[in-house]
């Protein structure tokens, strides 16, 4: 499962009044909340990253787990759904255009270190890895997280030489 840092308490670590993003569109992706409708296809771009993914994360995170099920999938996405419900943490597919192929994940989450305001951790299916999909999202996602969140600081595990 993937387990989010936590920054002091449980609750929510963003201004009551900062509305969410639901939903950014663009020309190569669309990025929505991930809910539990998306389990099937978030299920088959984890199981074909898994080695990428296990070399991002590291056993620290967690996950994925090498026996990943597709029940264990329910519950992770079940769970990032809630987290967001809840305001503690918010994690997003990243889509195809016409949602027929999920092409990775971004997850927002407050930060372990007190030098942060969060923490920002996306990866891209195996396939996708080193094209231009995969840069054009980075390029957008450090925009993105210091431009429409209240978020001055961000951290990107595995992708900042710093973390």
């Amino acid at each position: 499962m993937f387990v989010t840092p936590r920054k002091g308490g449980r609750g929510a670590f963003l201004p009551e009044d900062f509305v969410v993003p639901t939903l950014v569109a663009g020309p190569r992706f669309r990025i929505r909340p991930i809910t539990v409708h998306d389990v099937v296809k978030d299920y088959g771009a984890v199981l074909g990253s898994l080695e990428r993914l296990e070399g991002r994360f590291g056993p620290e995170w967690g996950w994925p787990d090498k026996e990943f099920t597709f029940e264990q999938a329910l519950i992770d996405v079940a769970w990032l759904q809630k987290e967001g419900q809840l305001r503690r943490s918010f994690s997003y597919v990243v889509m195809t255009p016409d949602e027929e192929r999920q092409l990775g994940r971004i997850h927002v989450a407050p930060s372990d270190k007190p030098s942060a305001d969060a923490v920002v951790v996306f990866w891209v299916r195996a396939d996708e890895e080193d094209s231009s999909v995969e840069k054009e999202l980075e390029e957008f996602v450090r925009e993105w997280v210091t431009t429409a969140w209240p978020l001055e600081t961000v951290r990107f595990p595995g992708r900042d030489l710093r973390d």
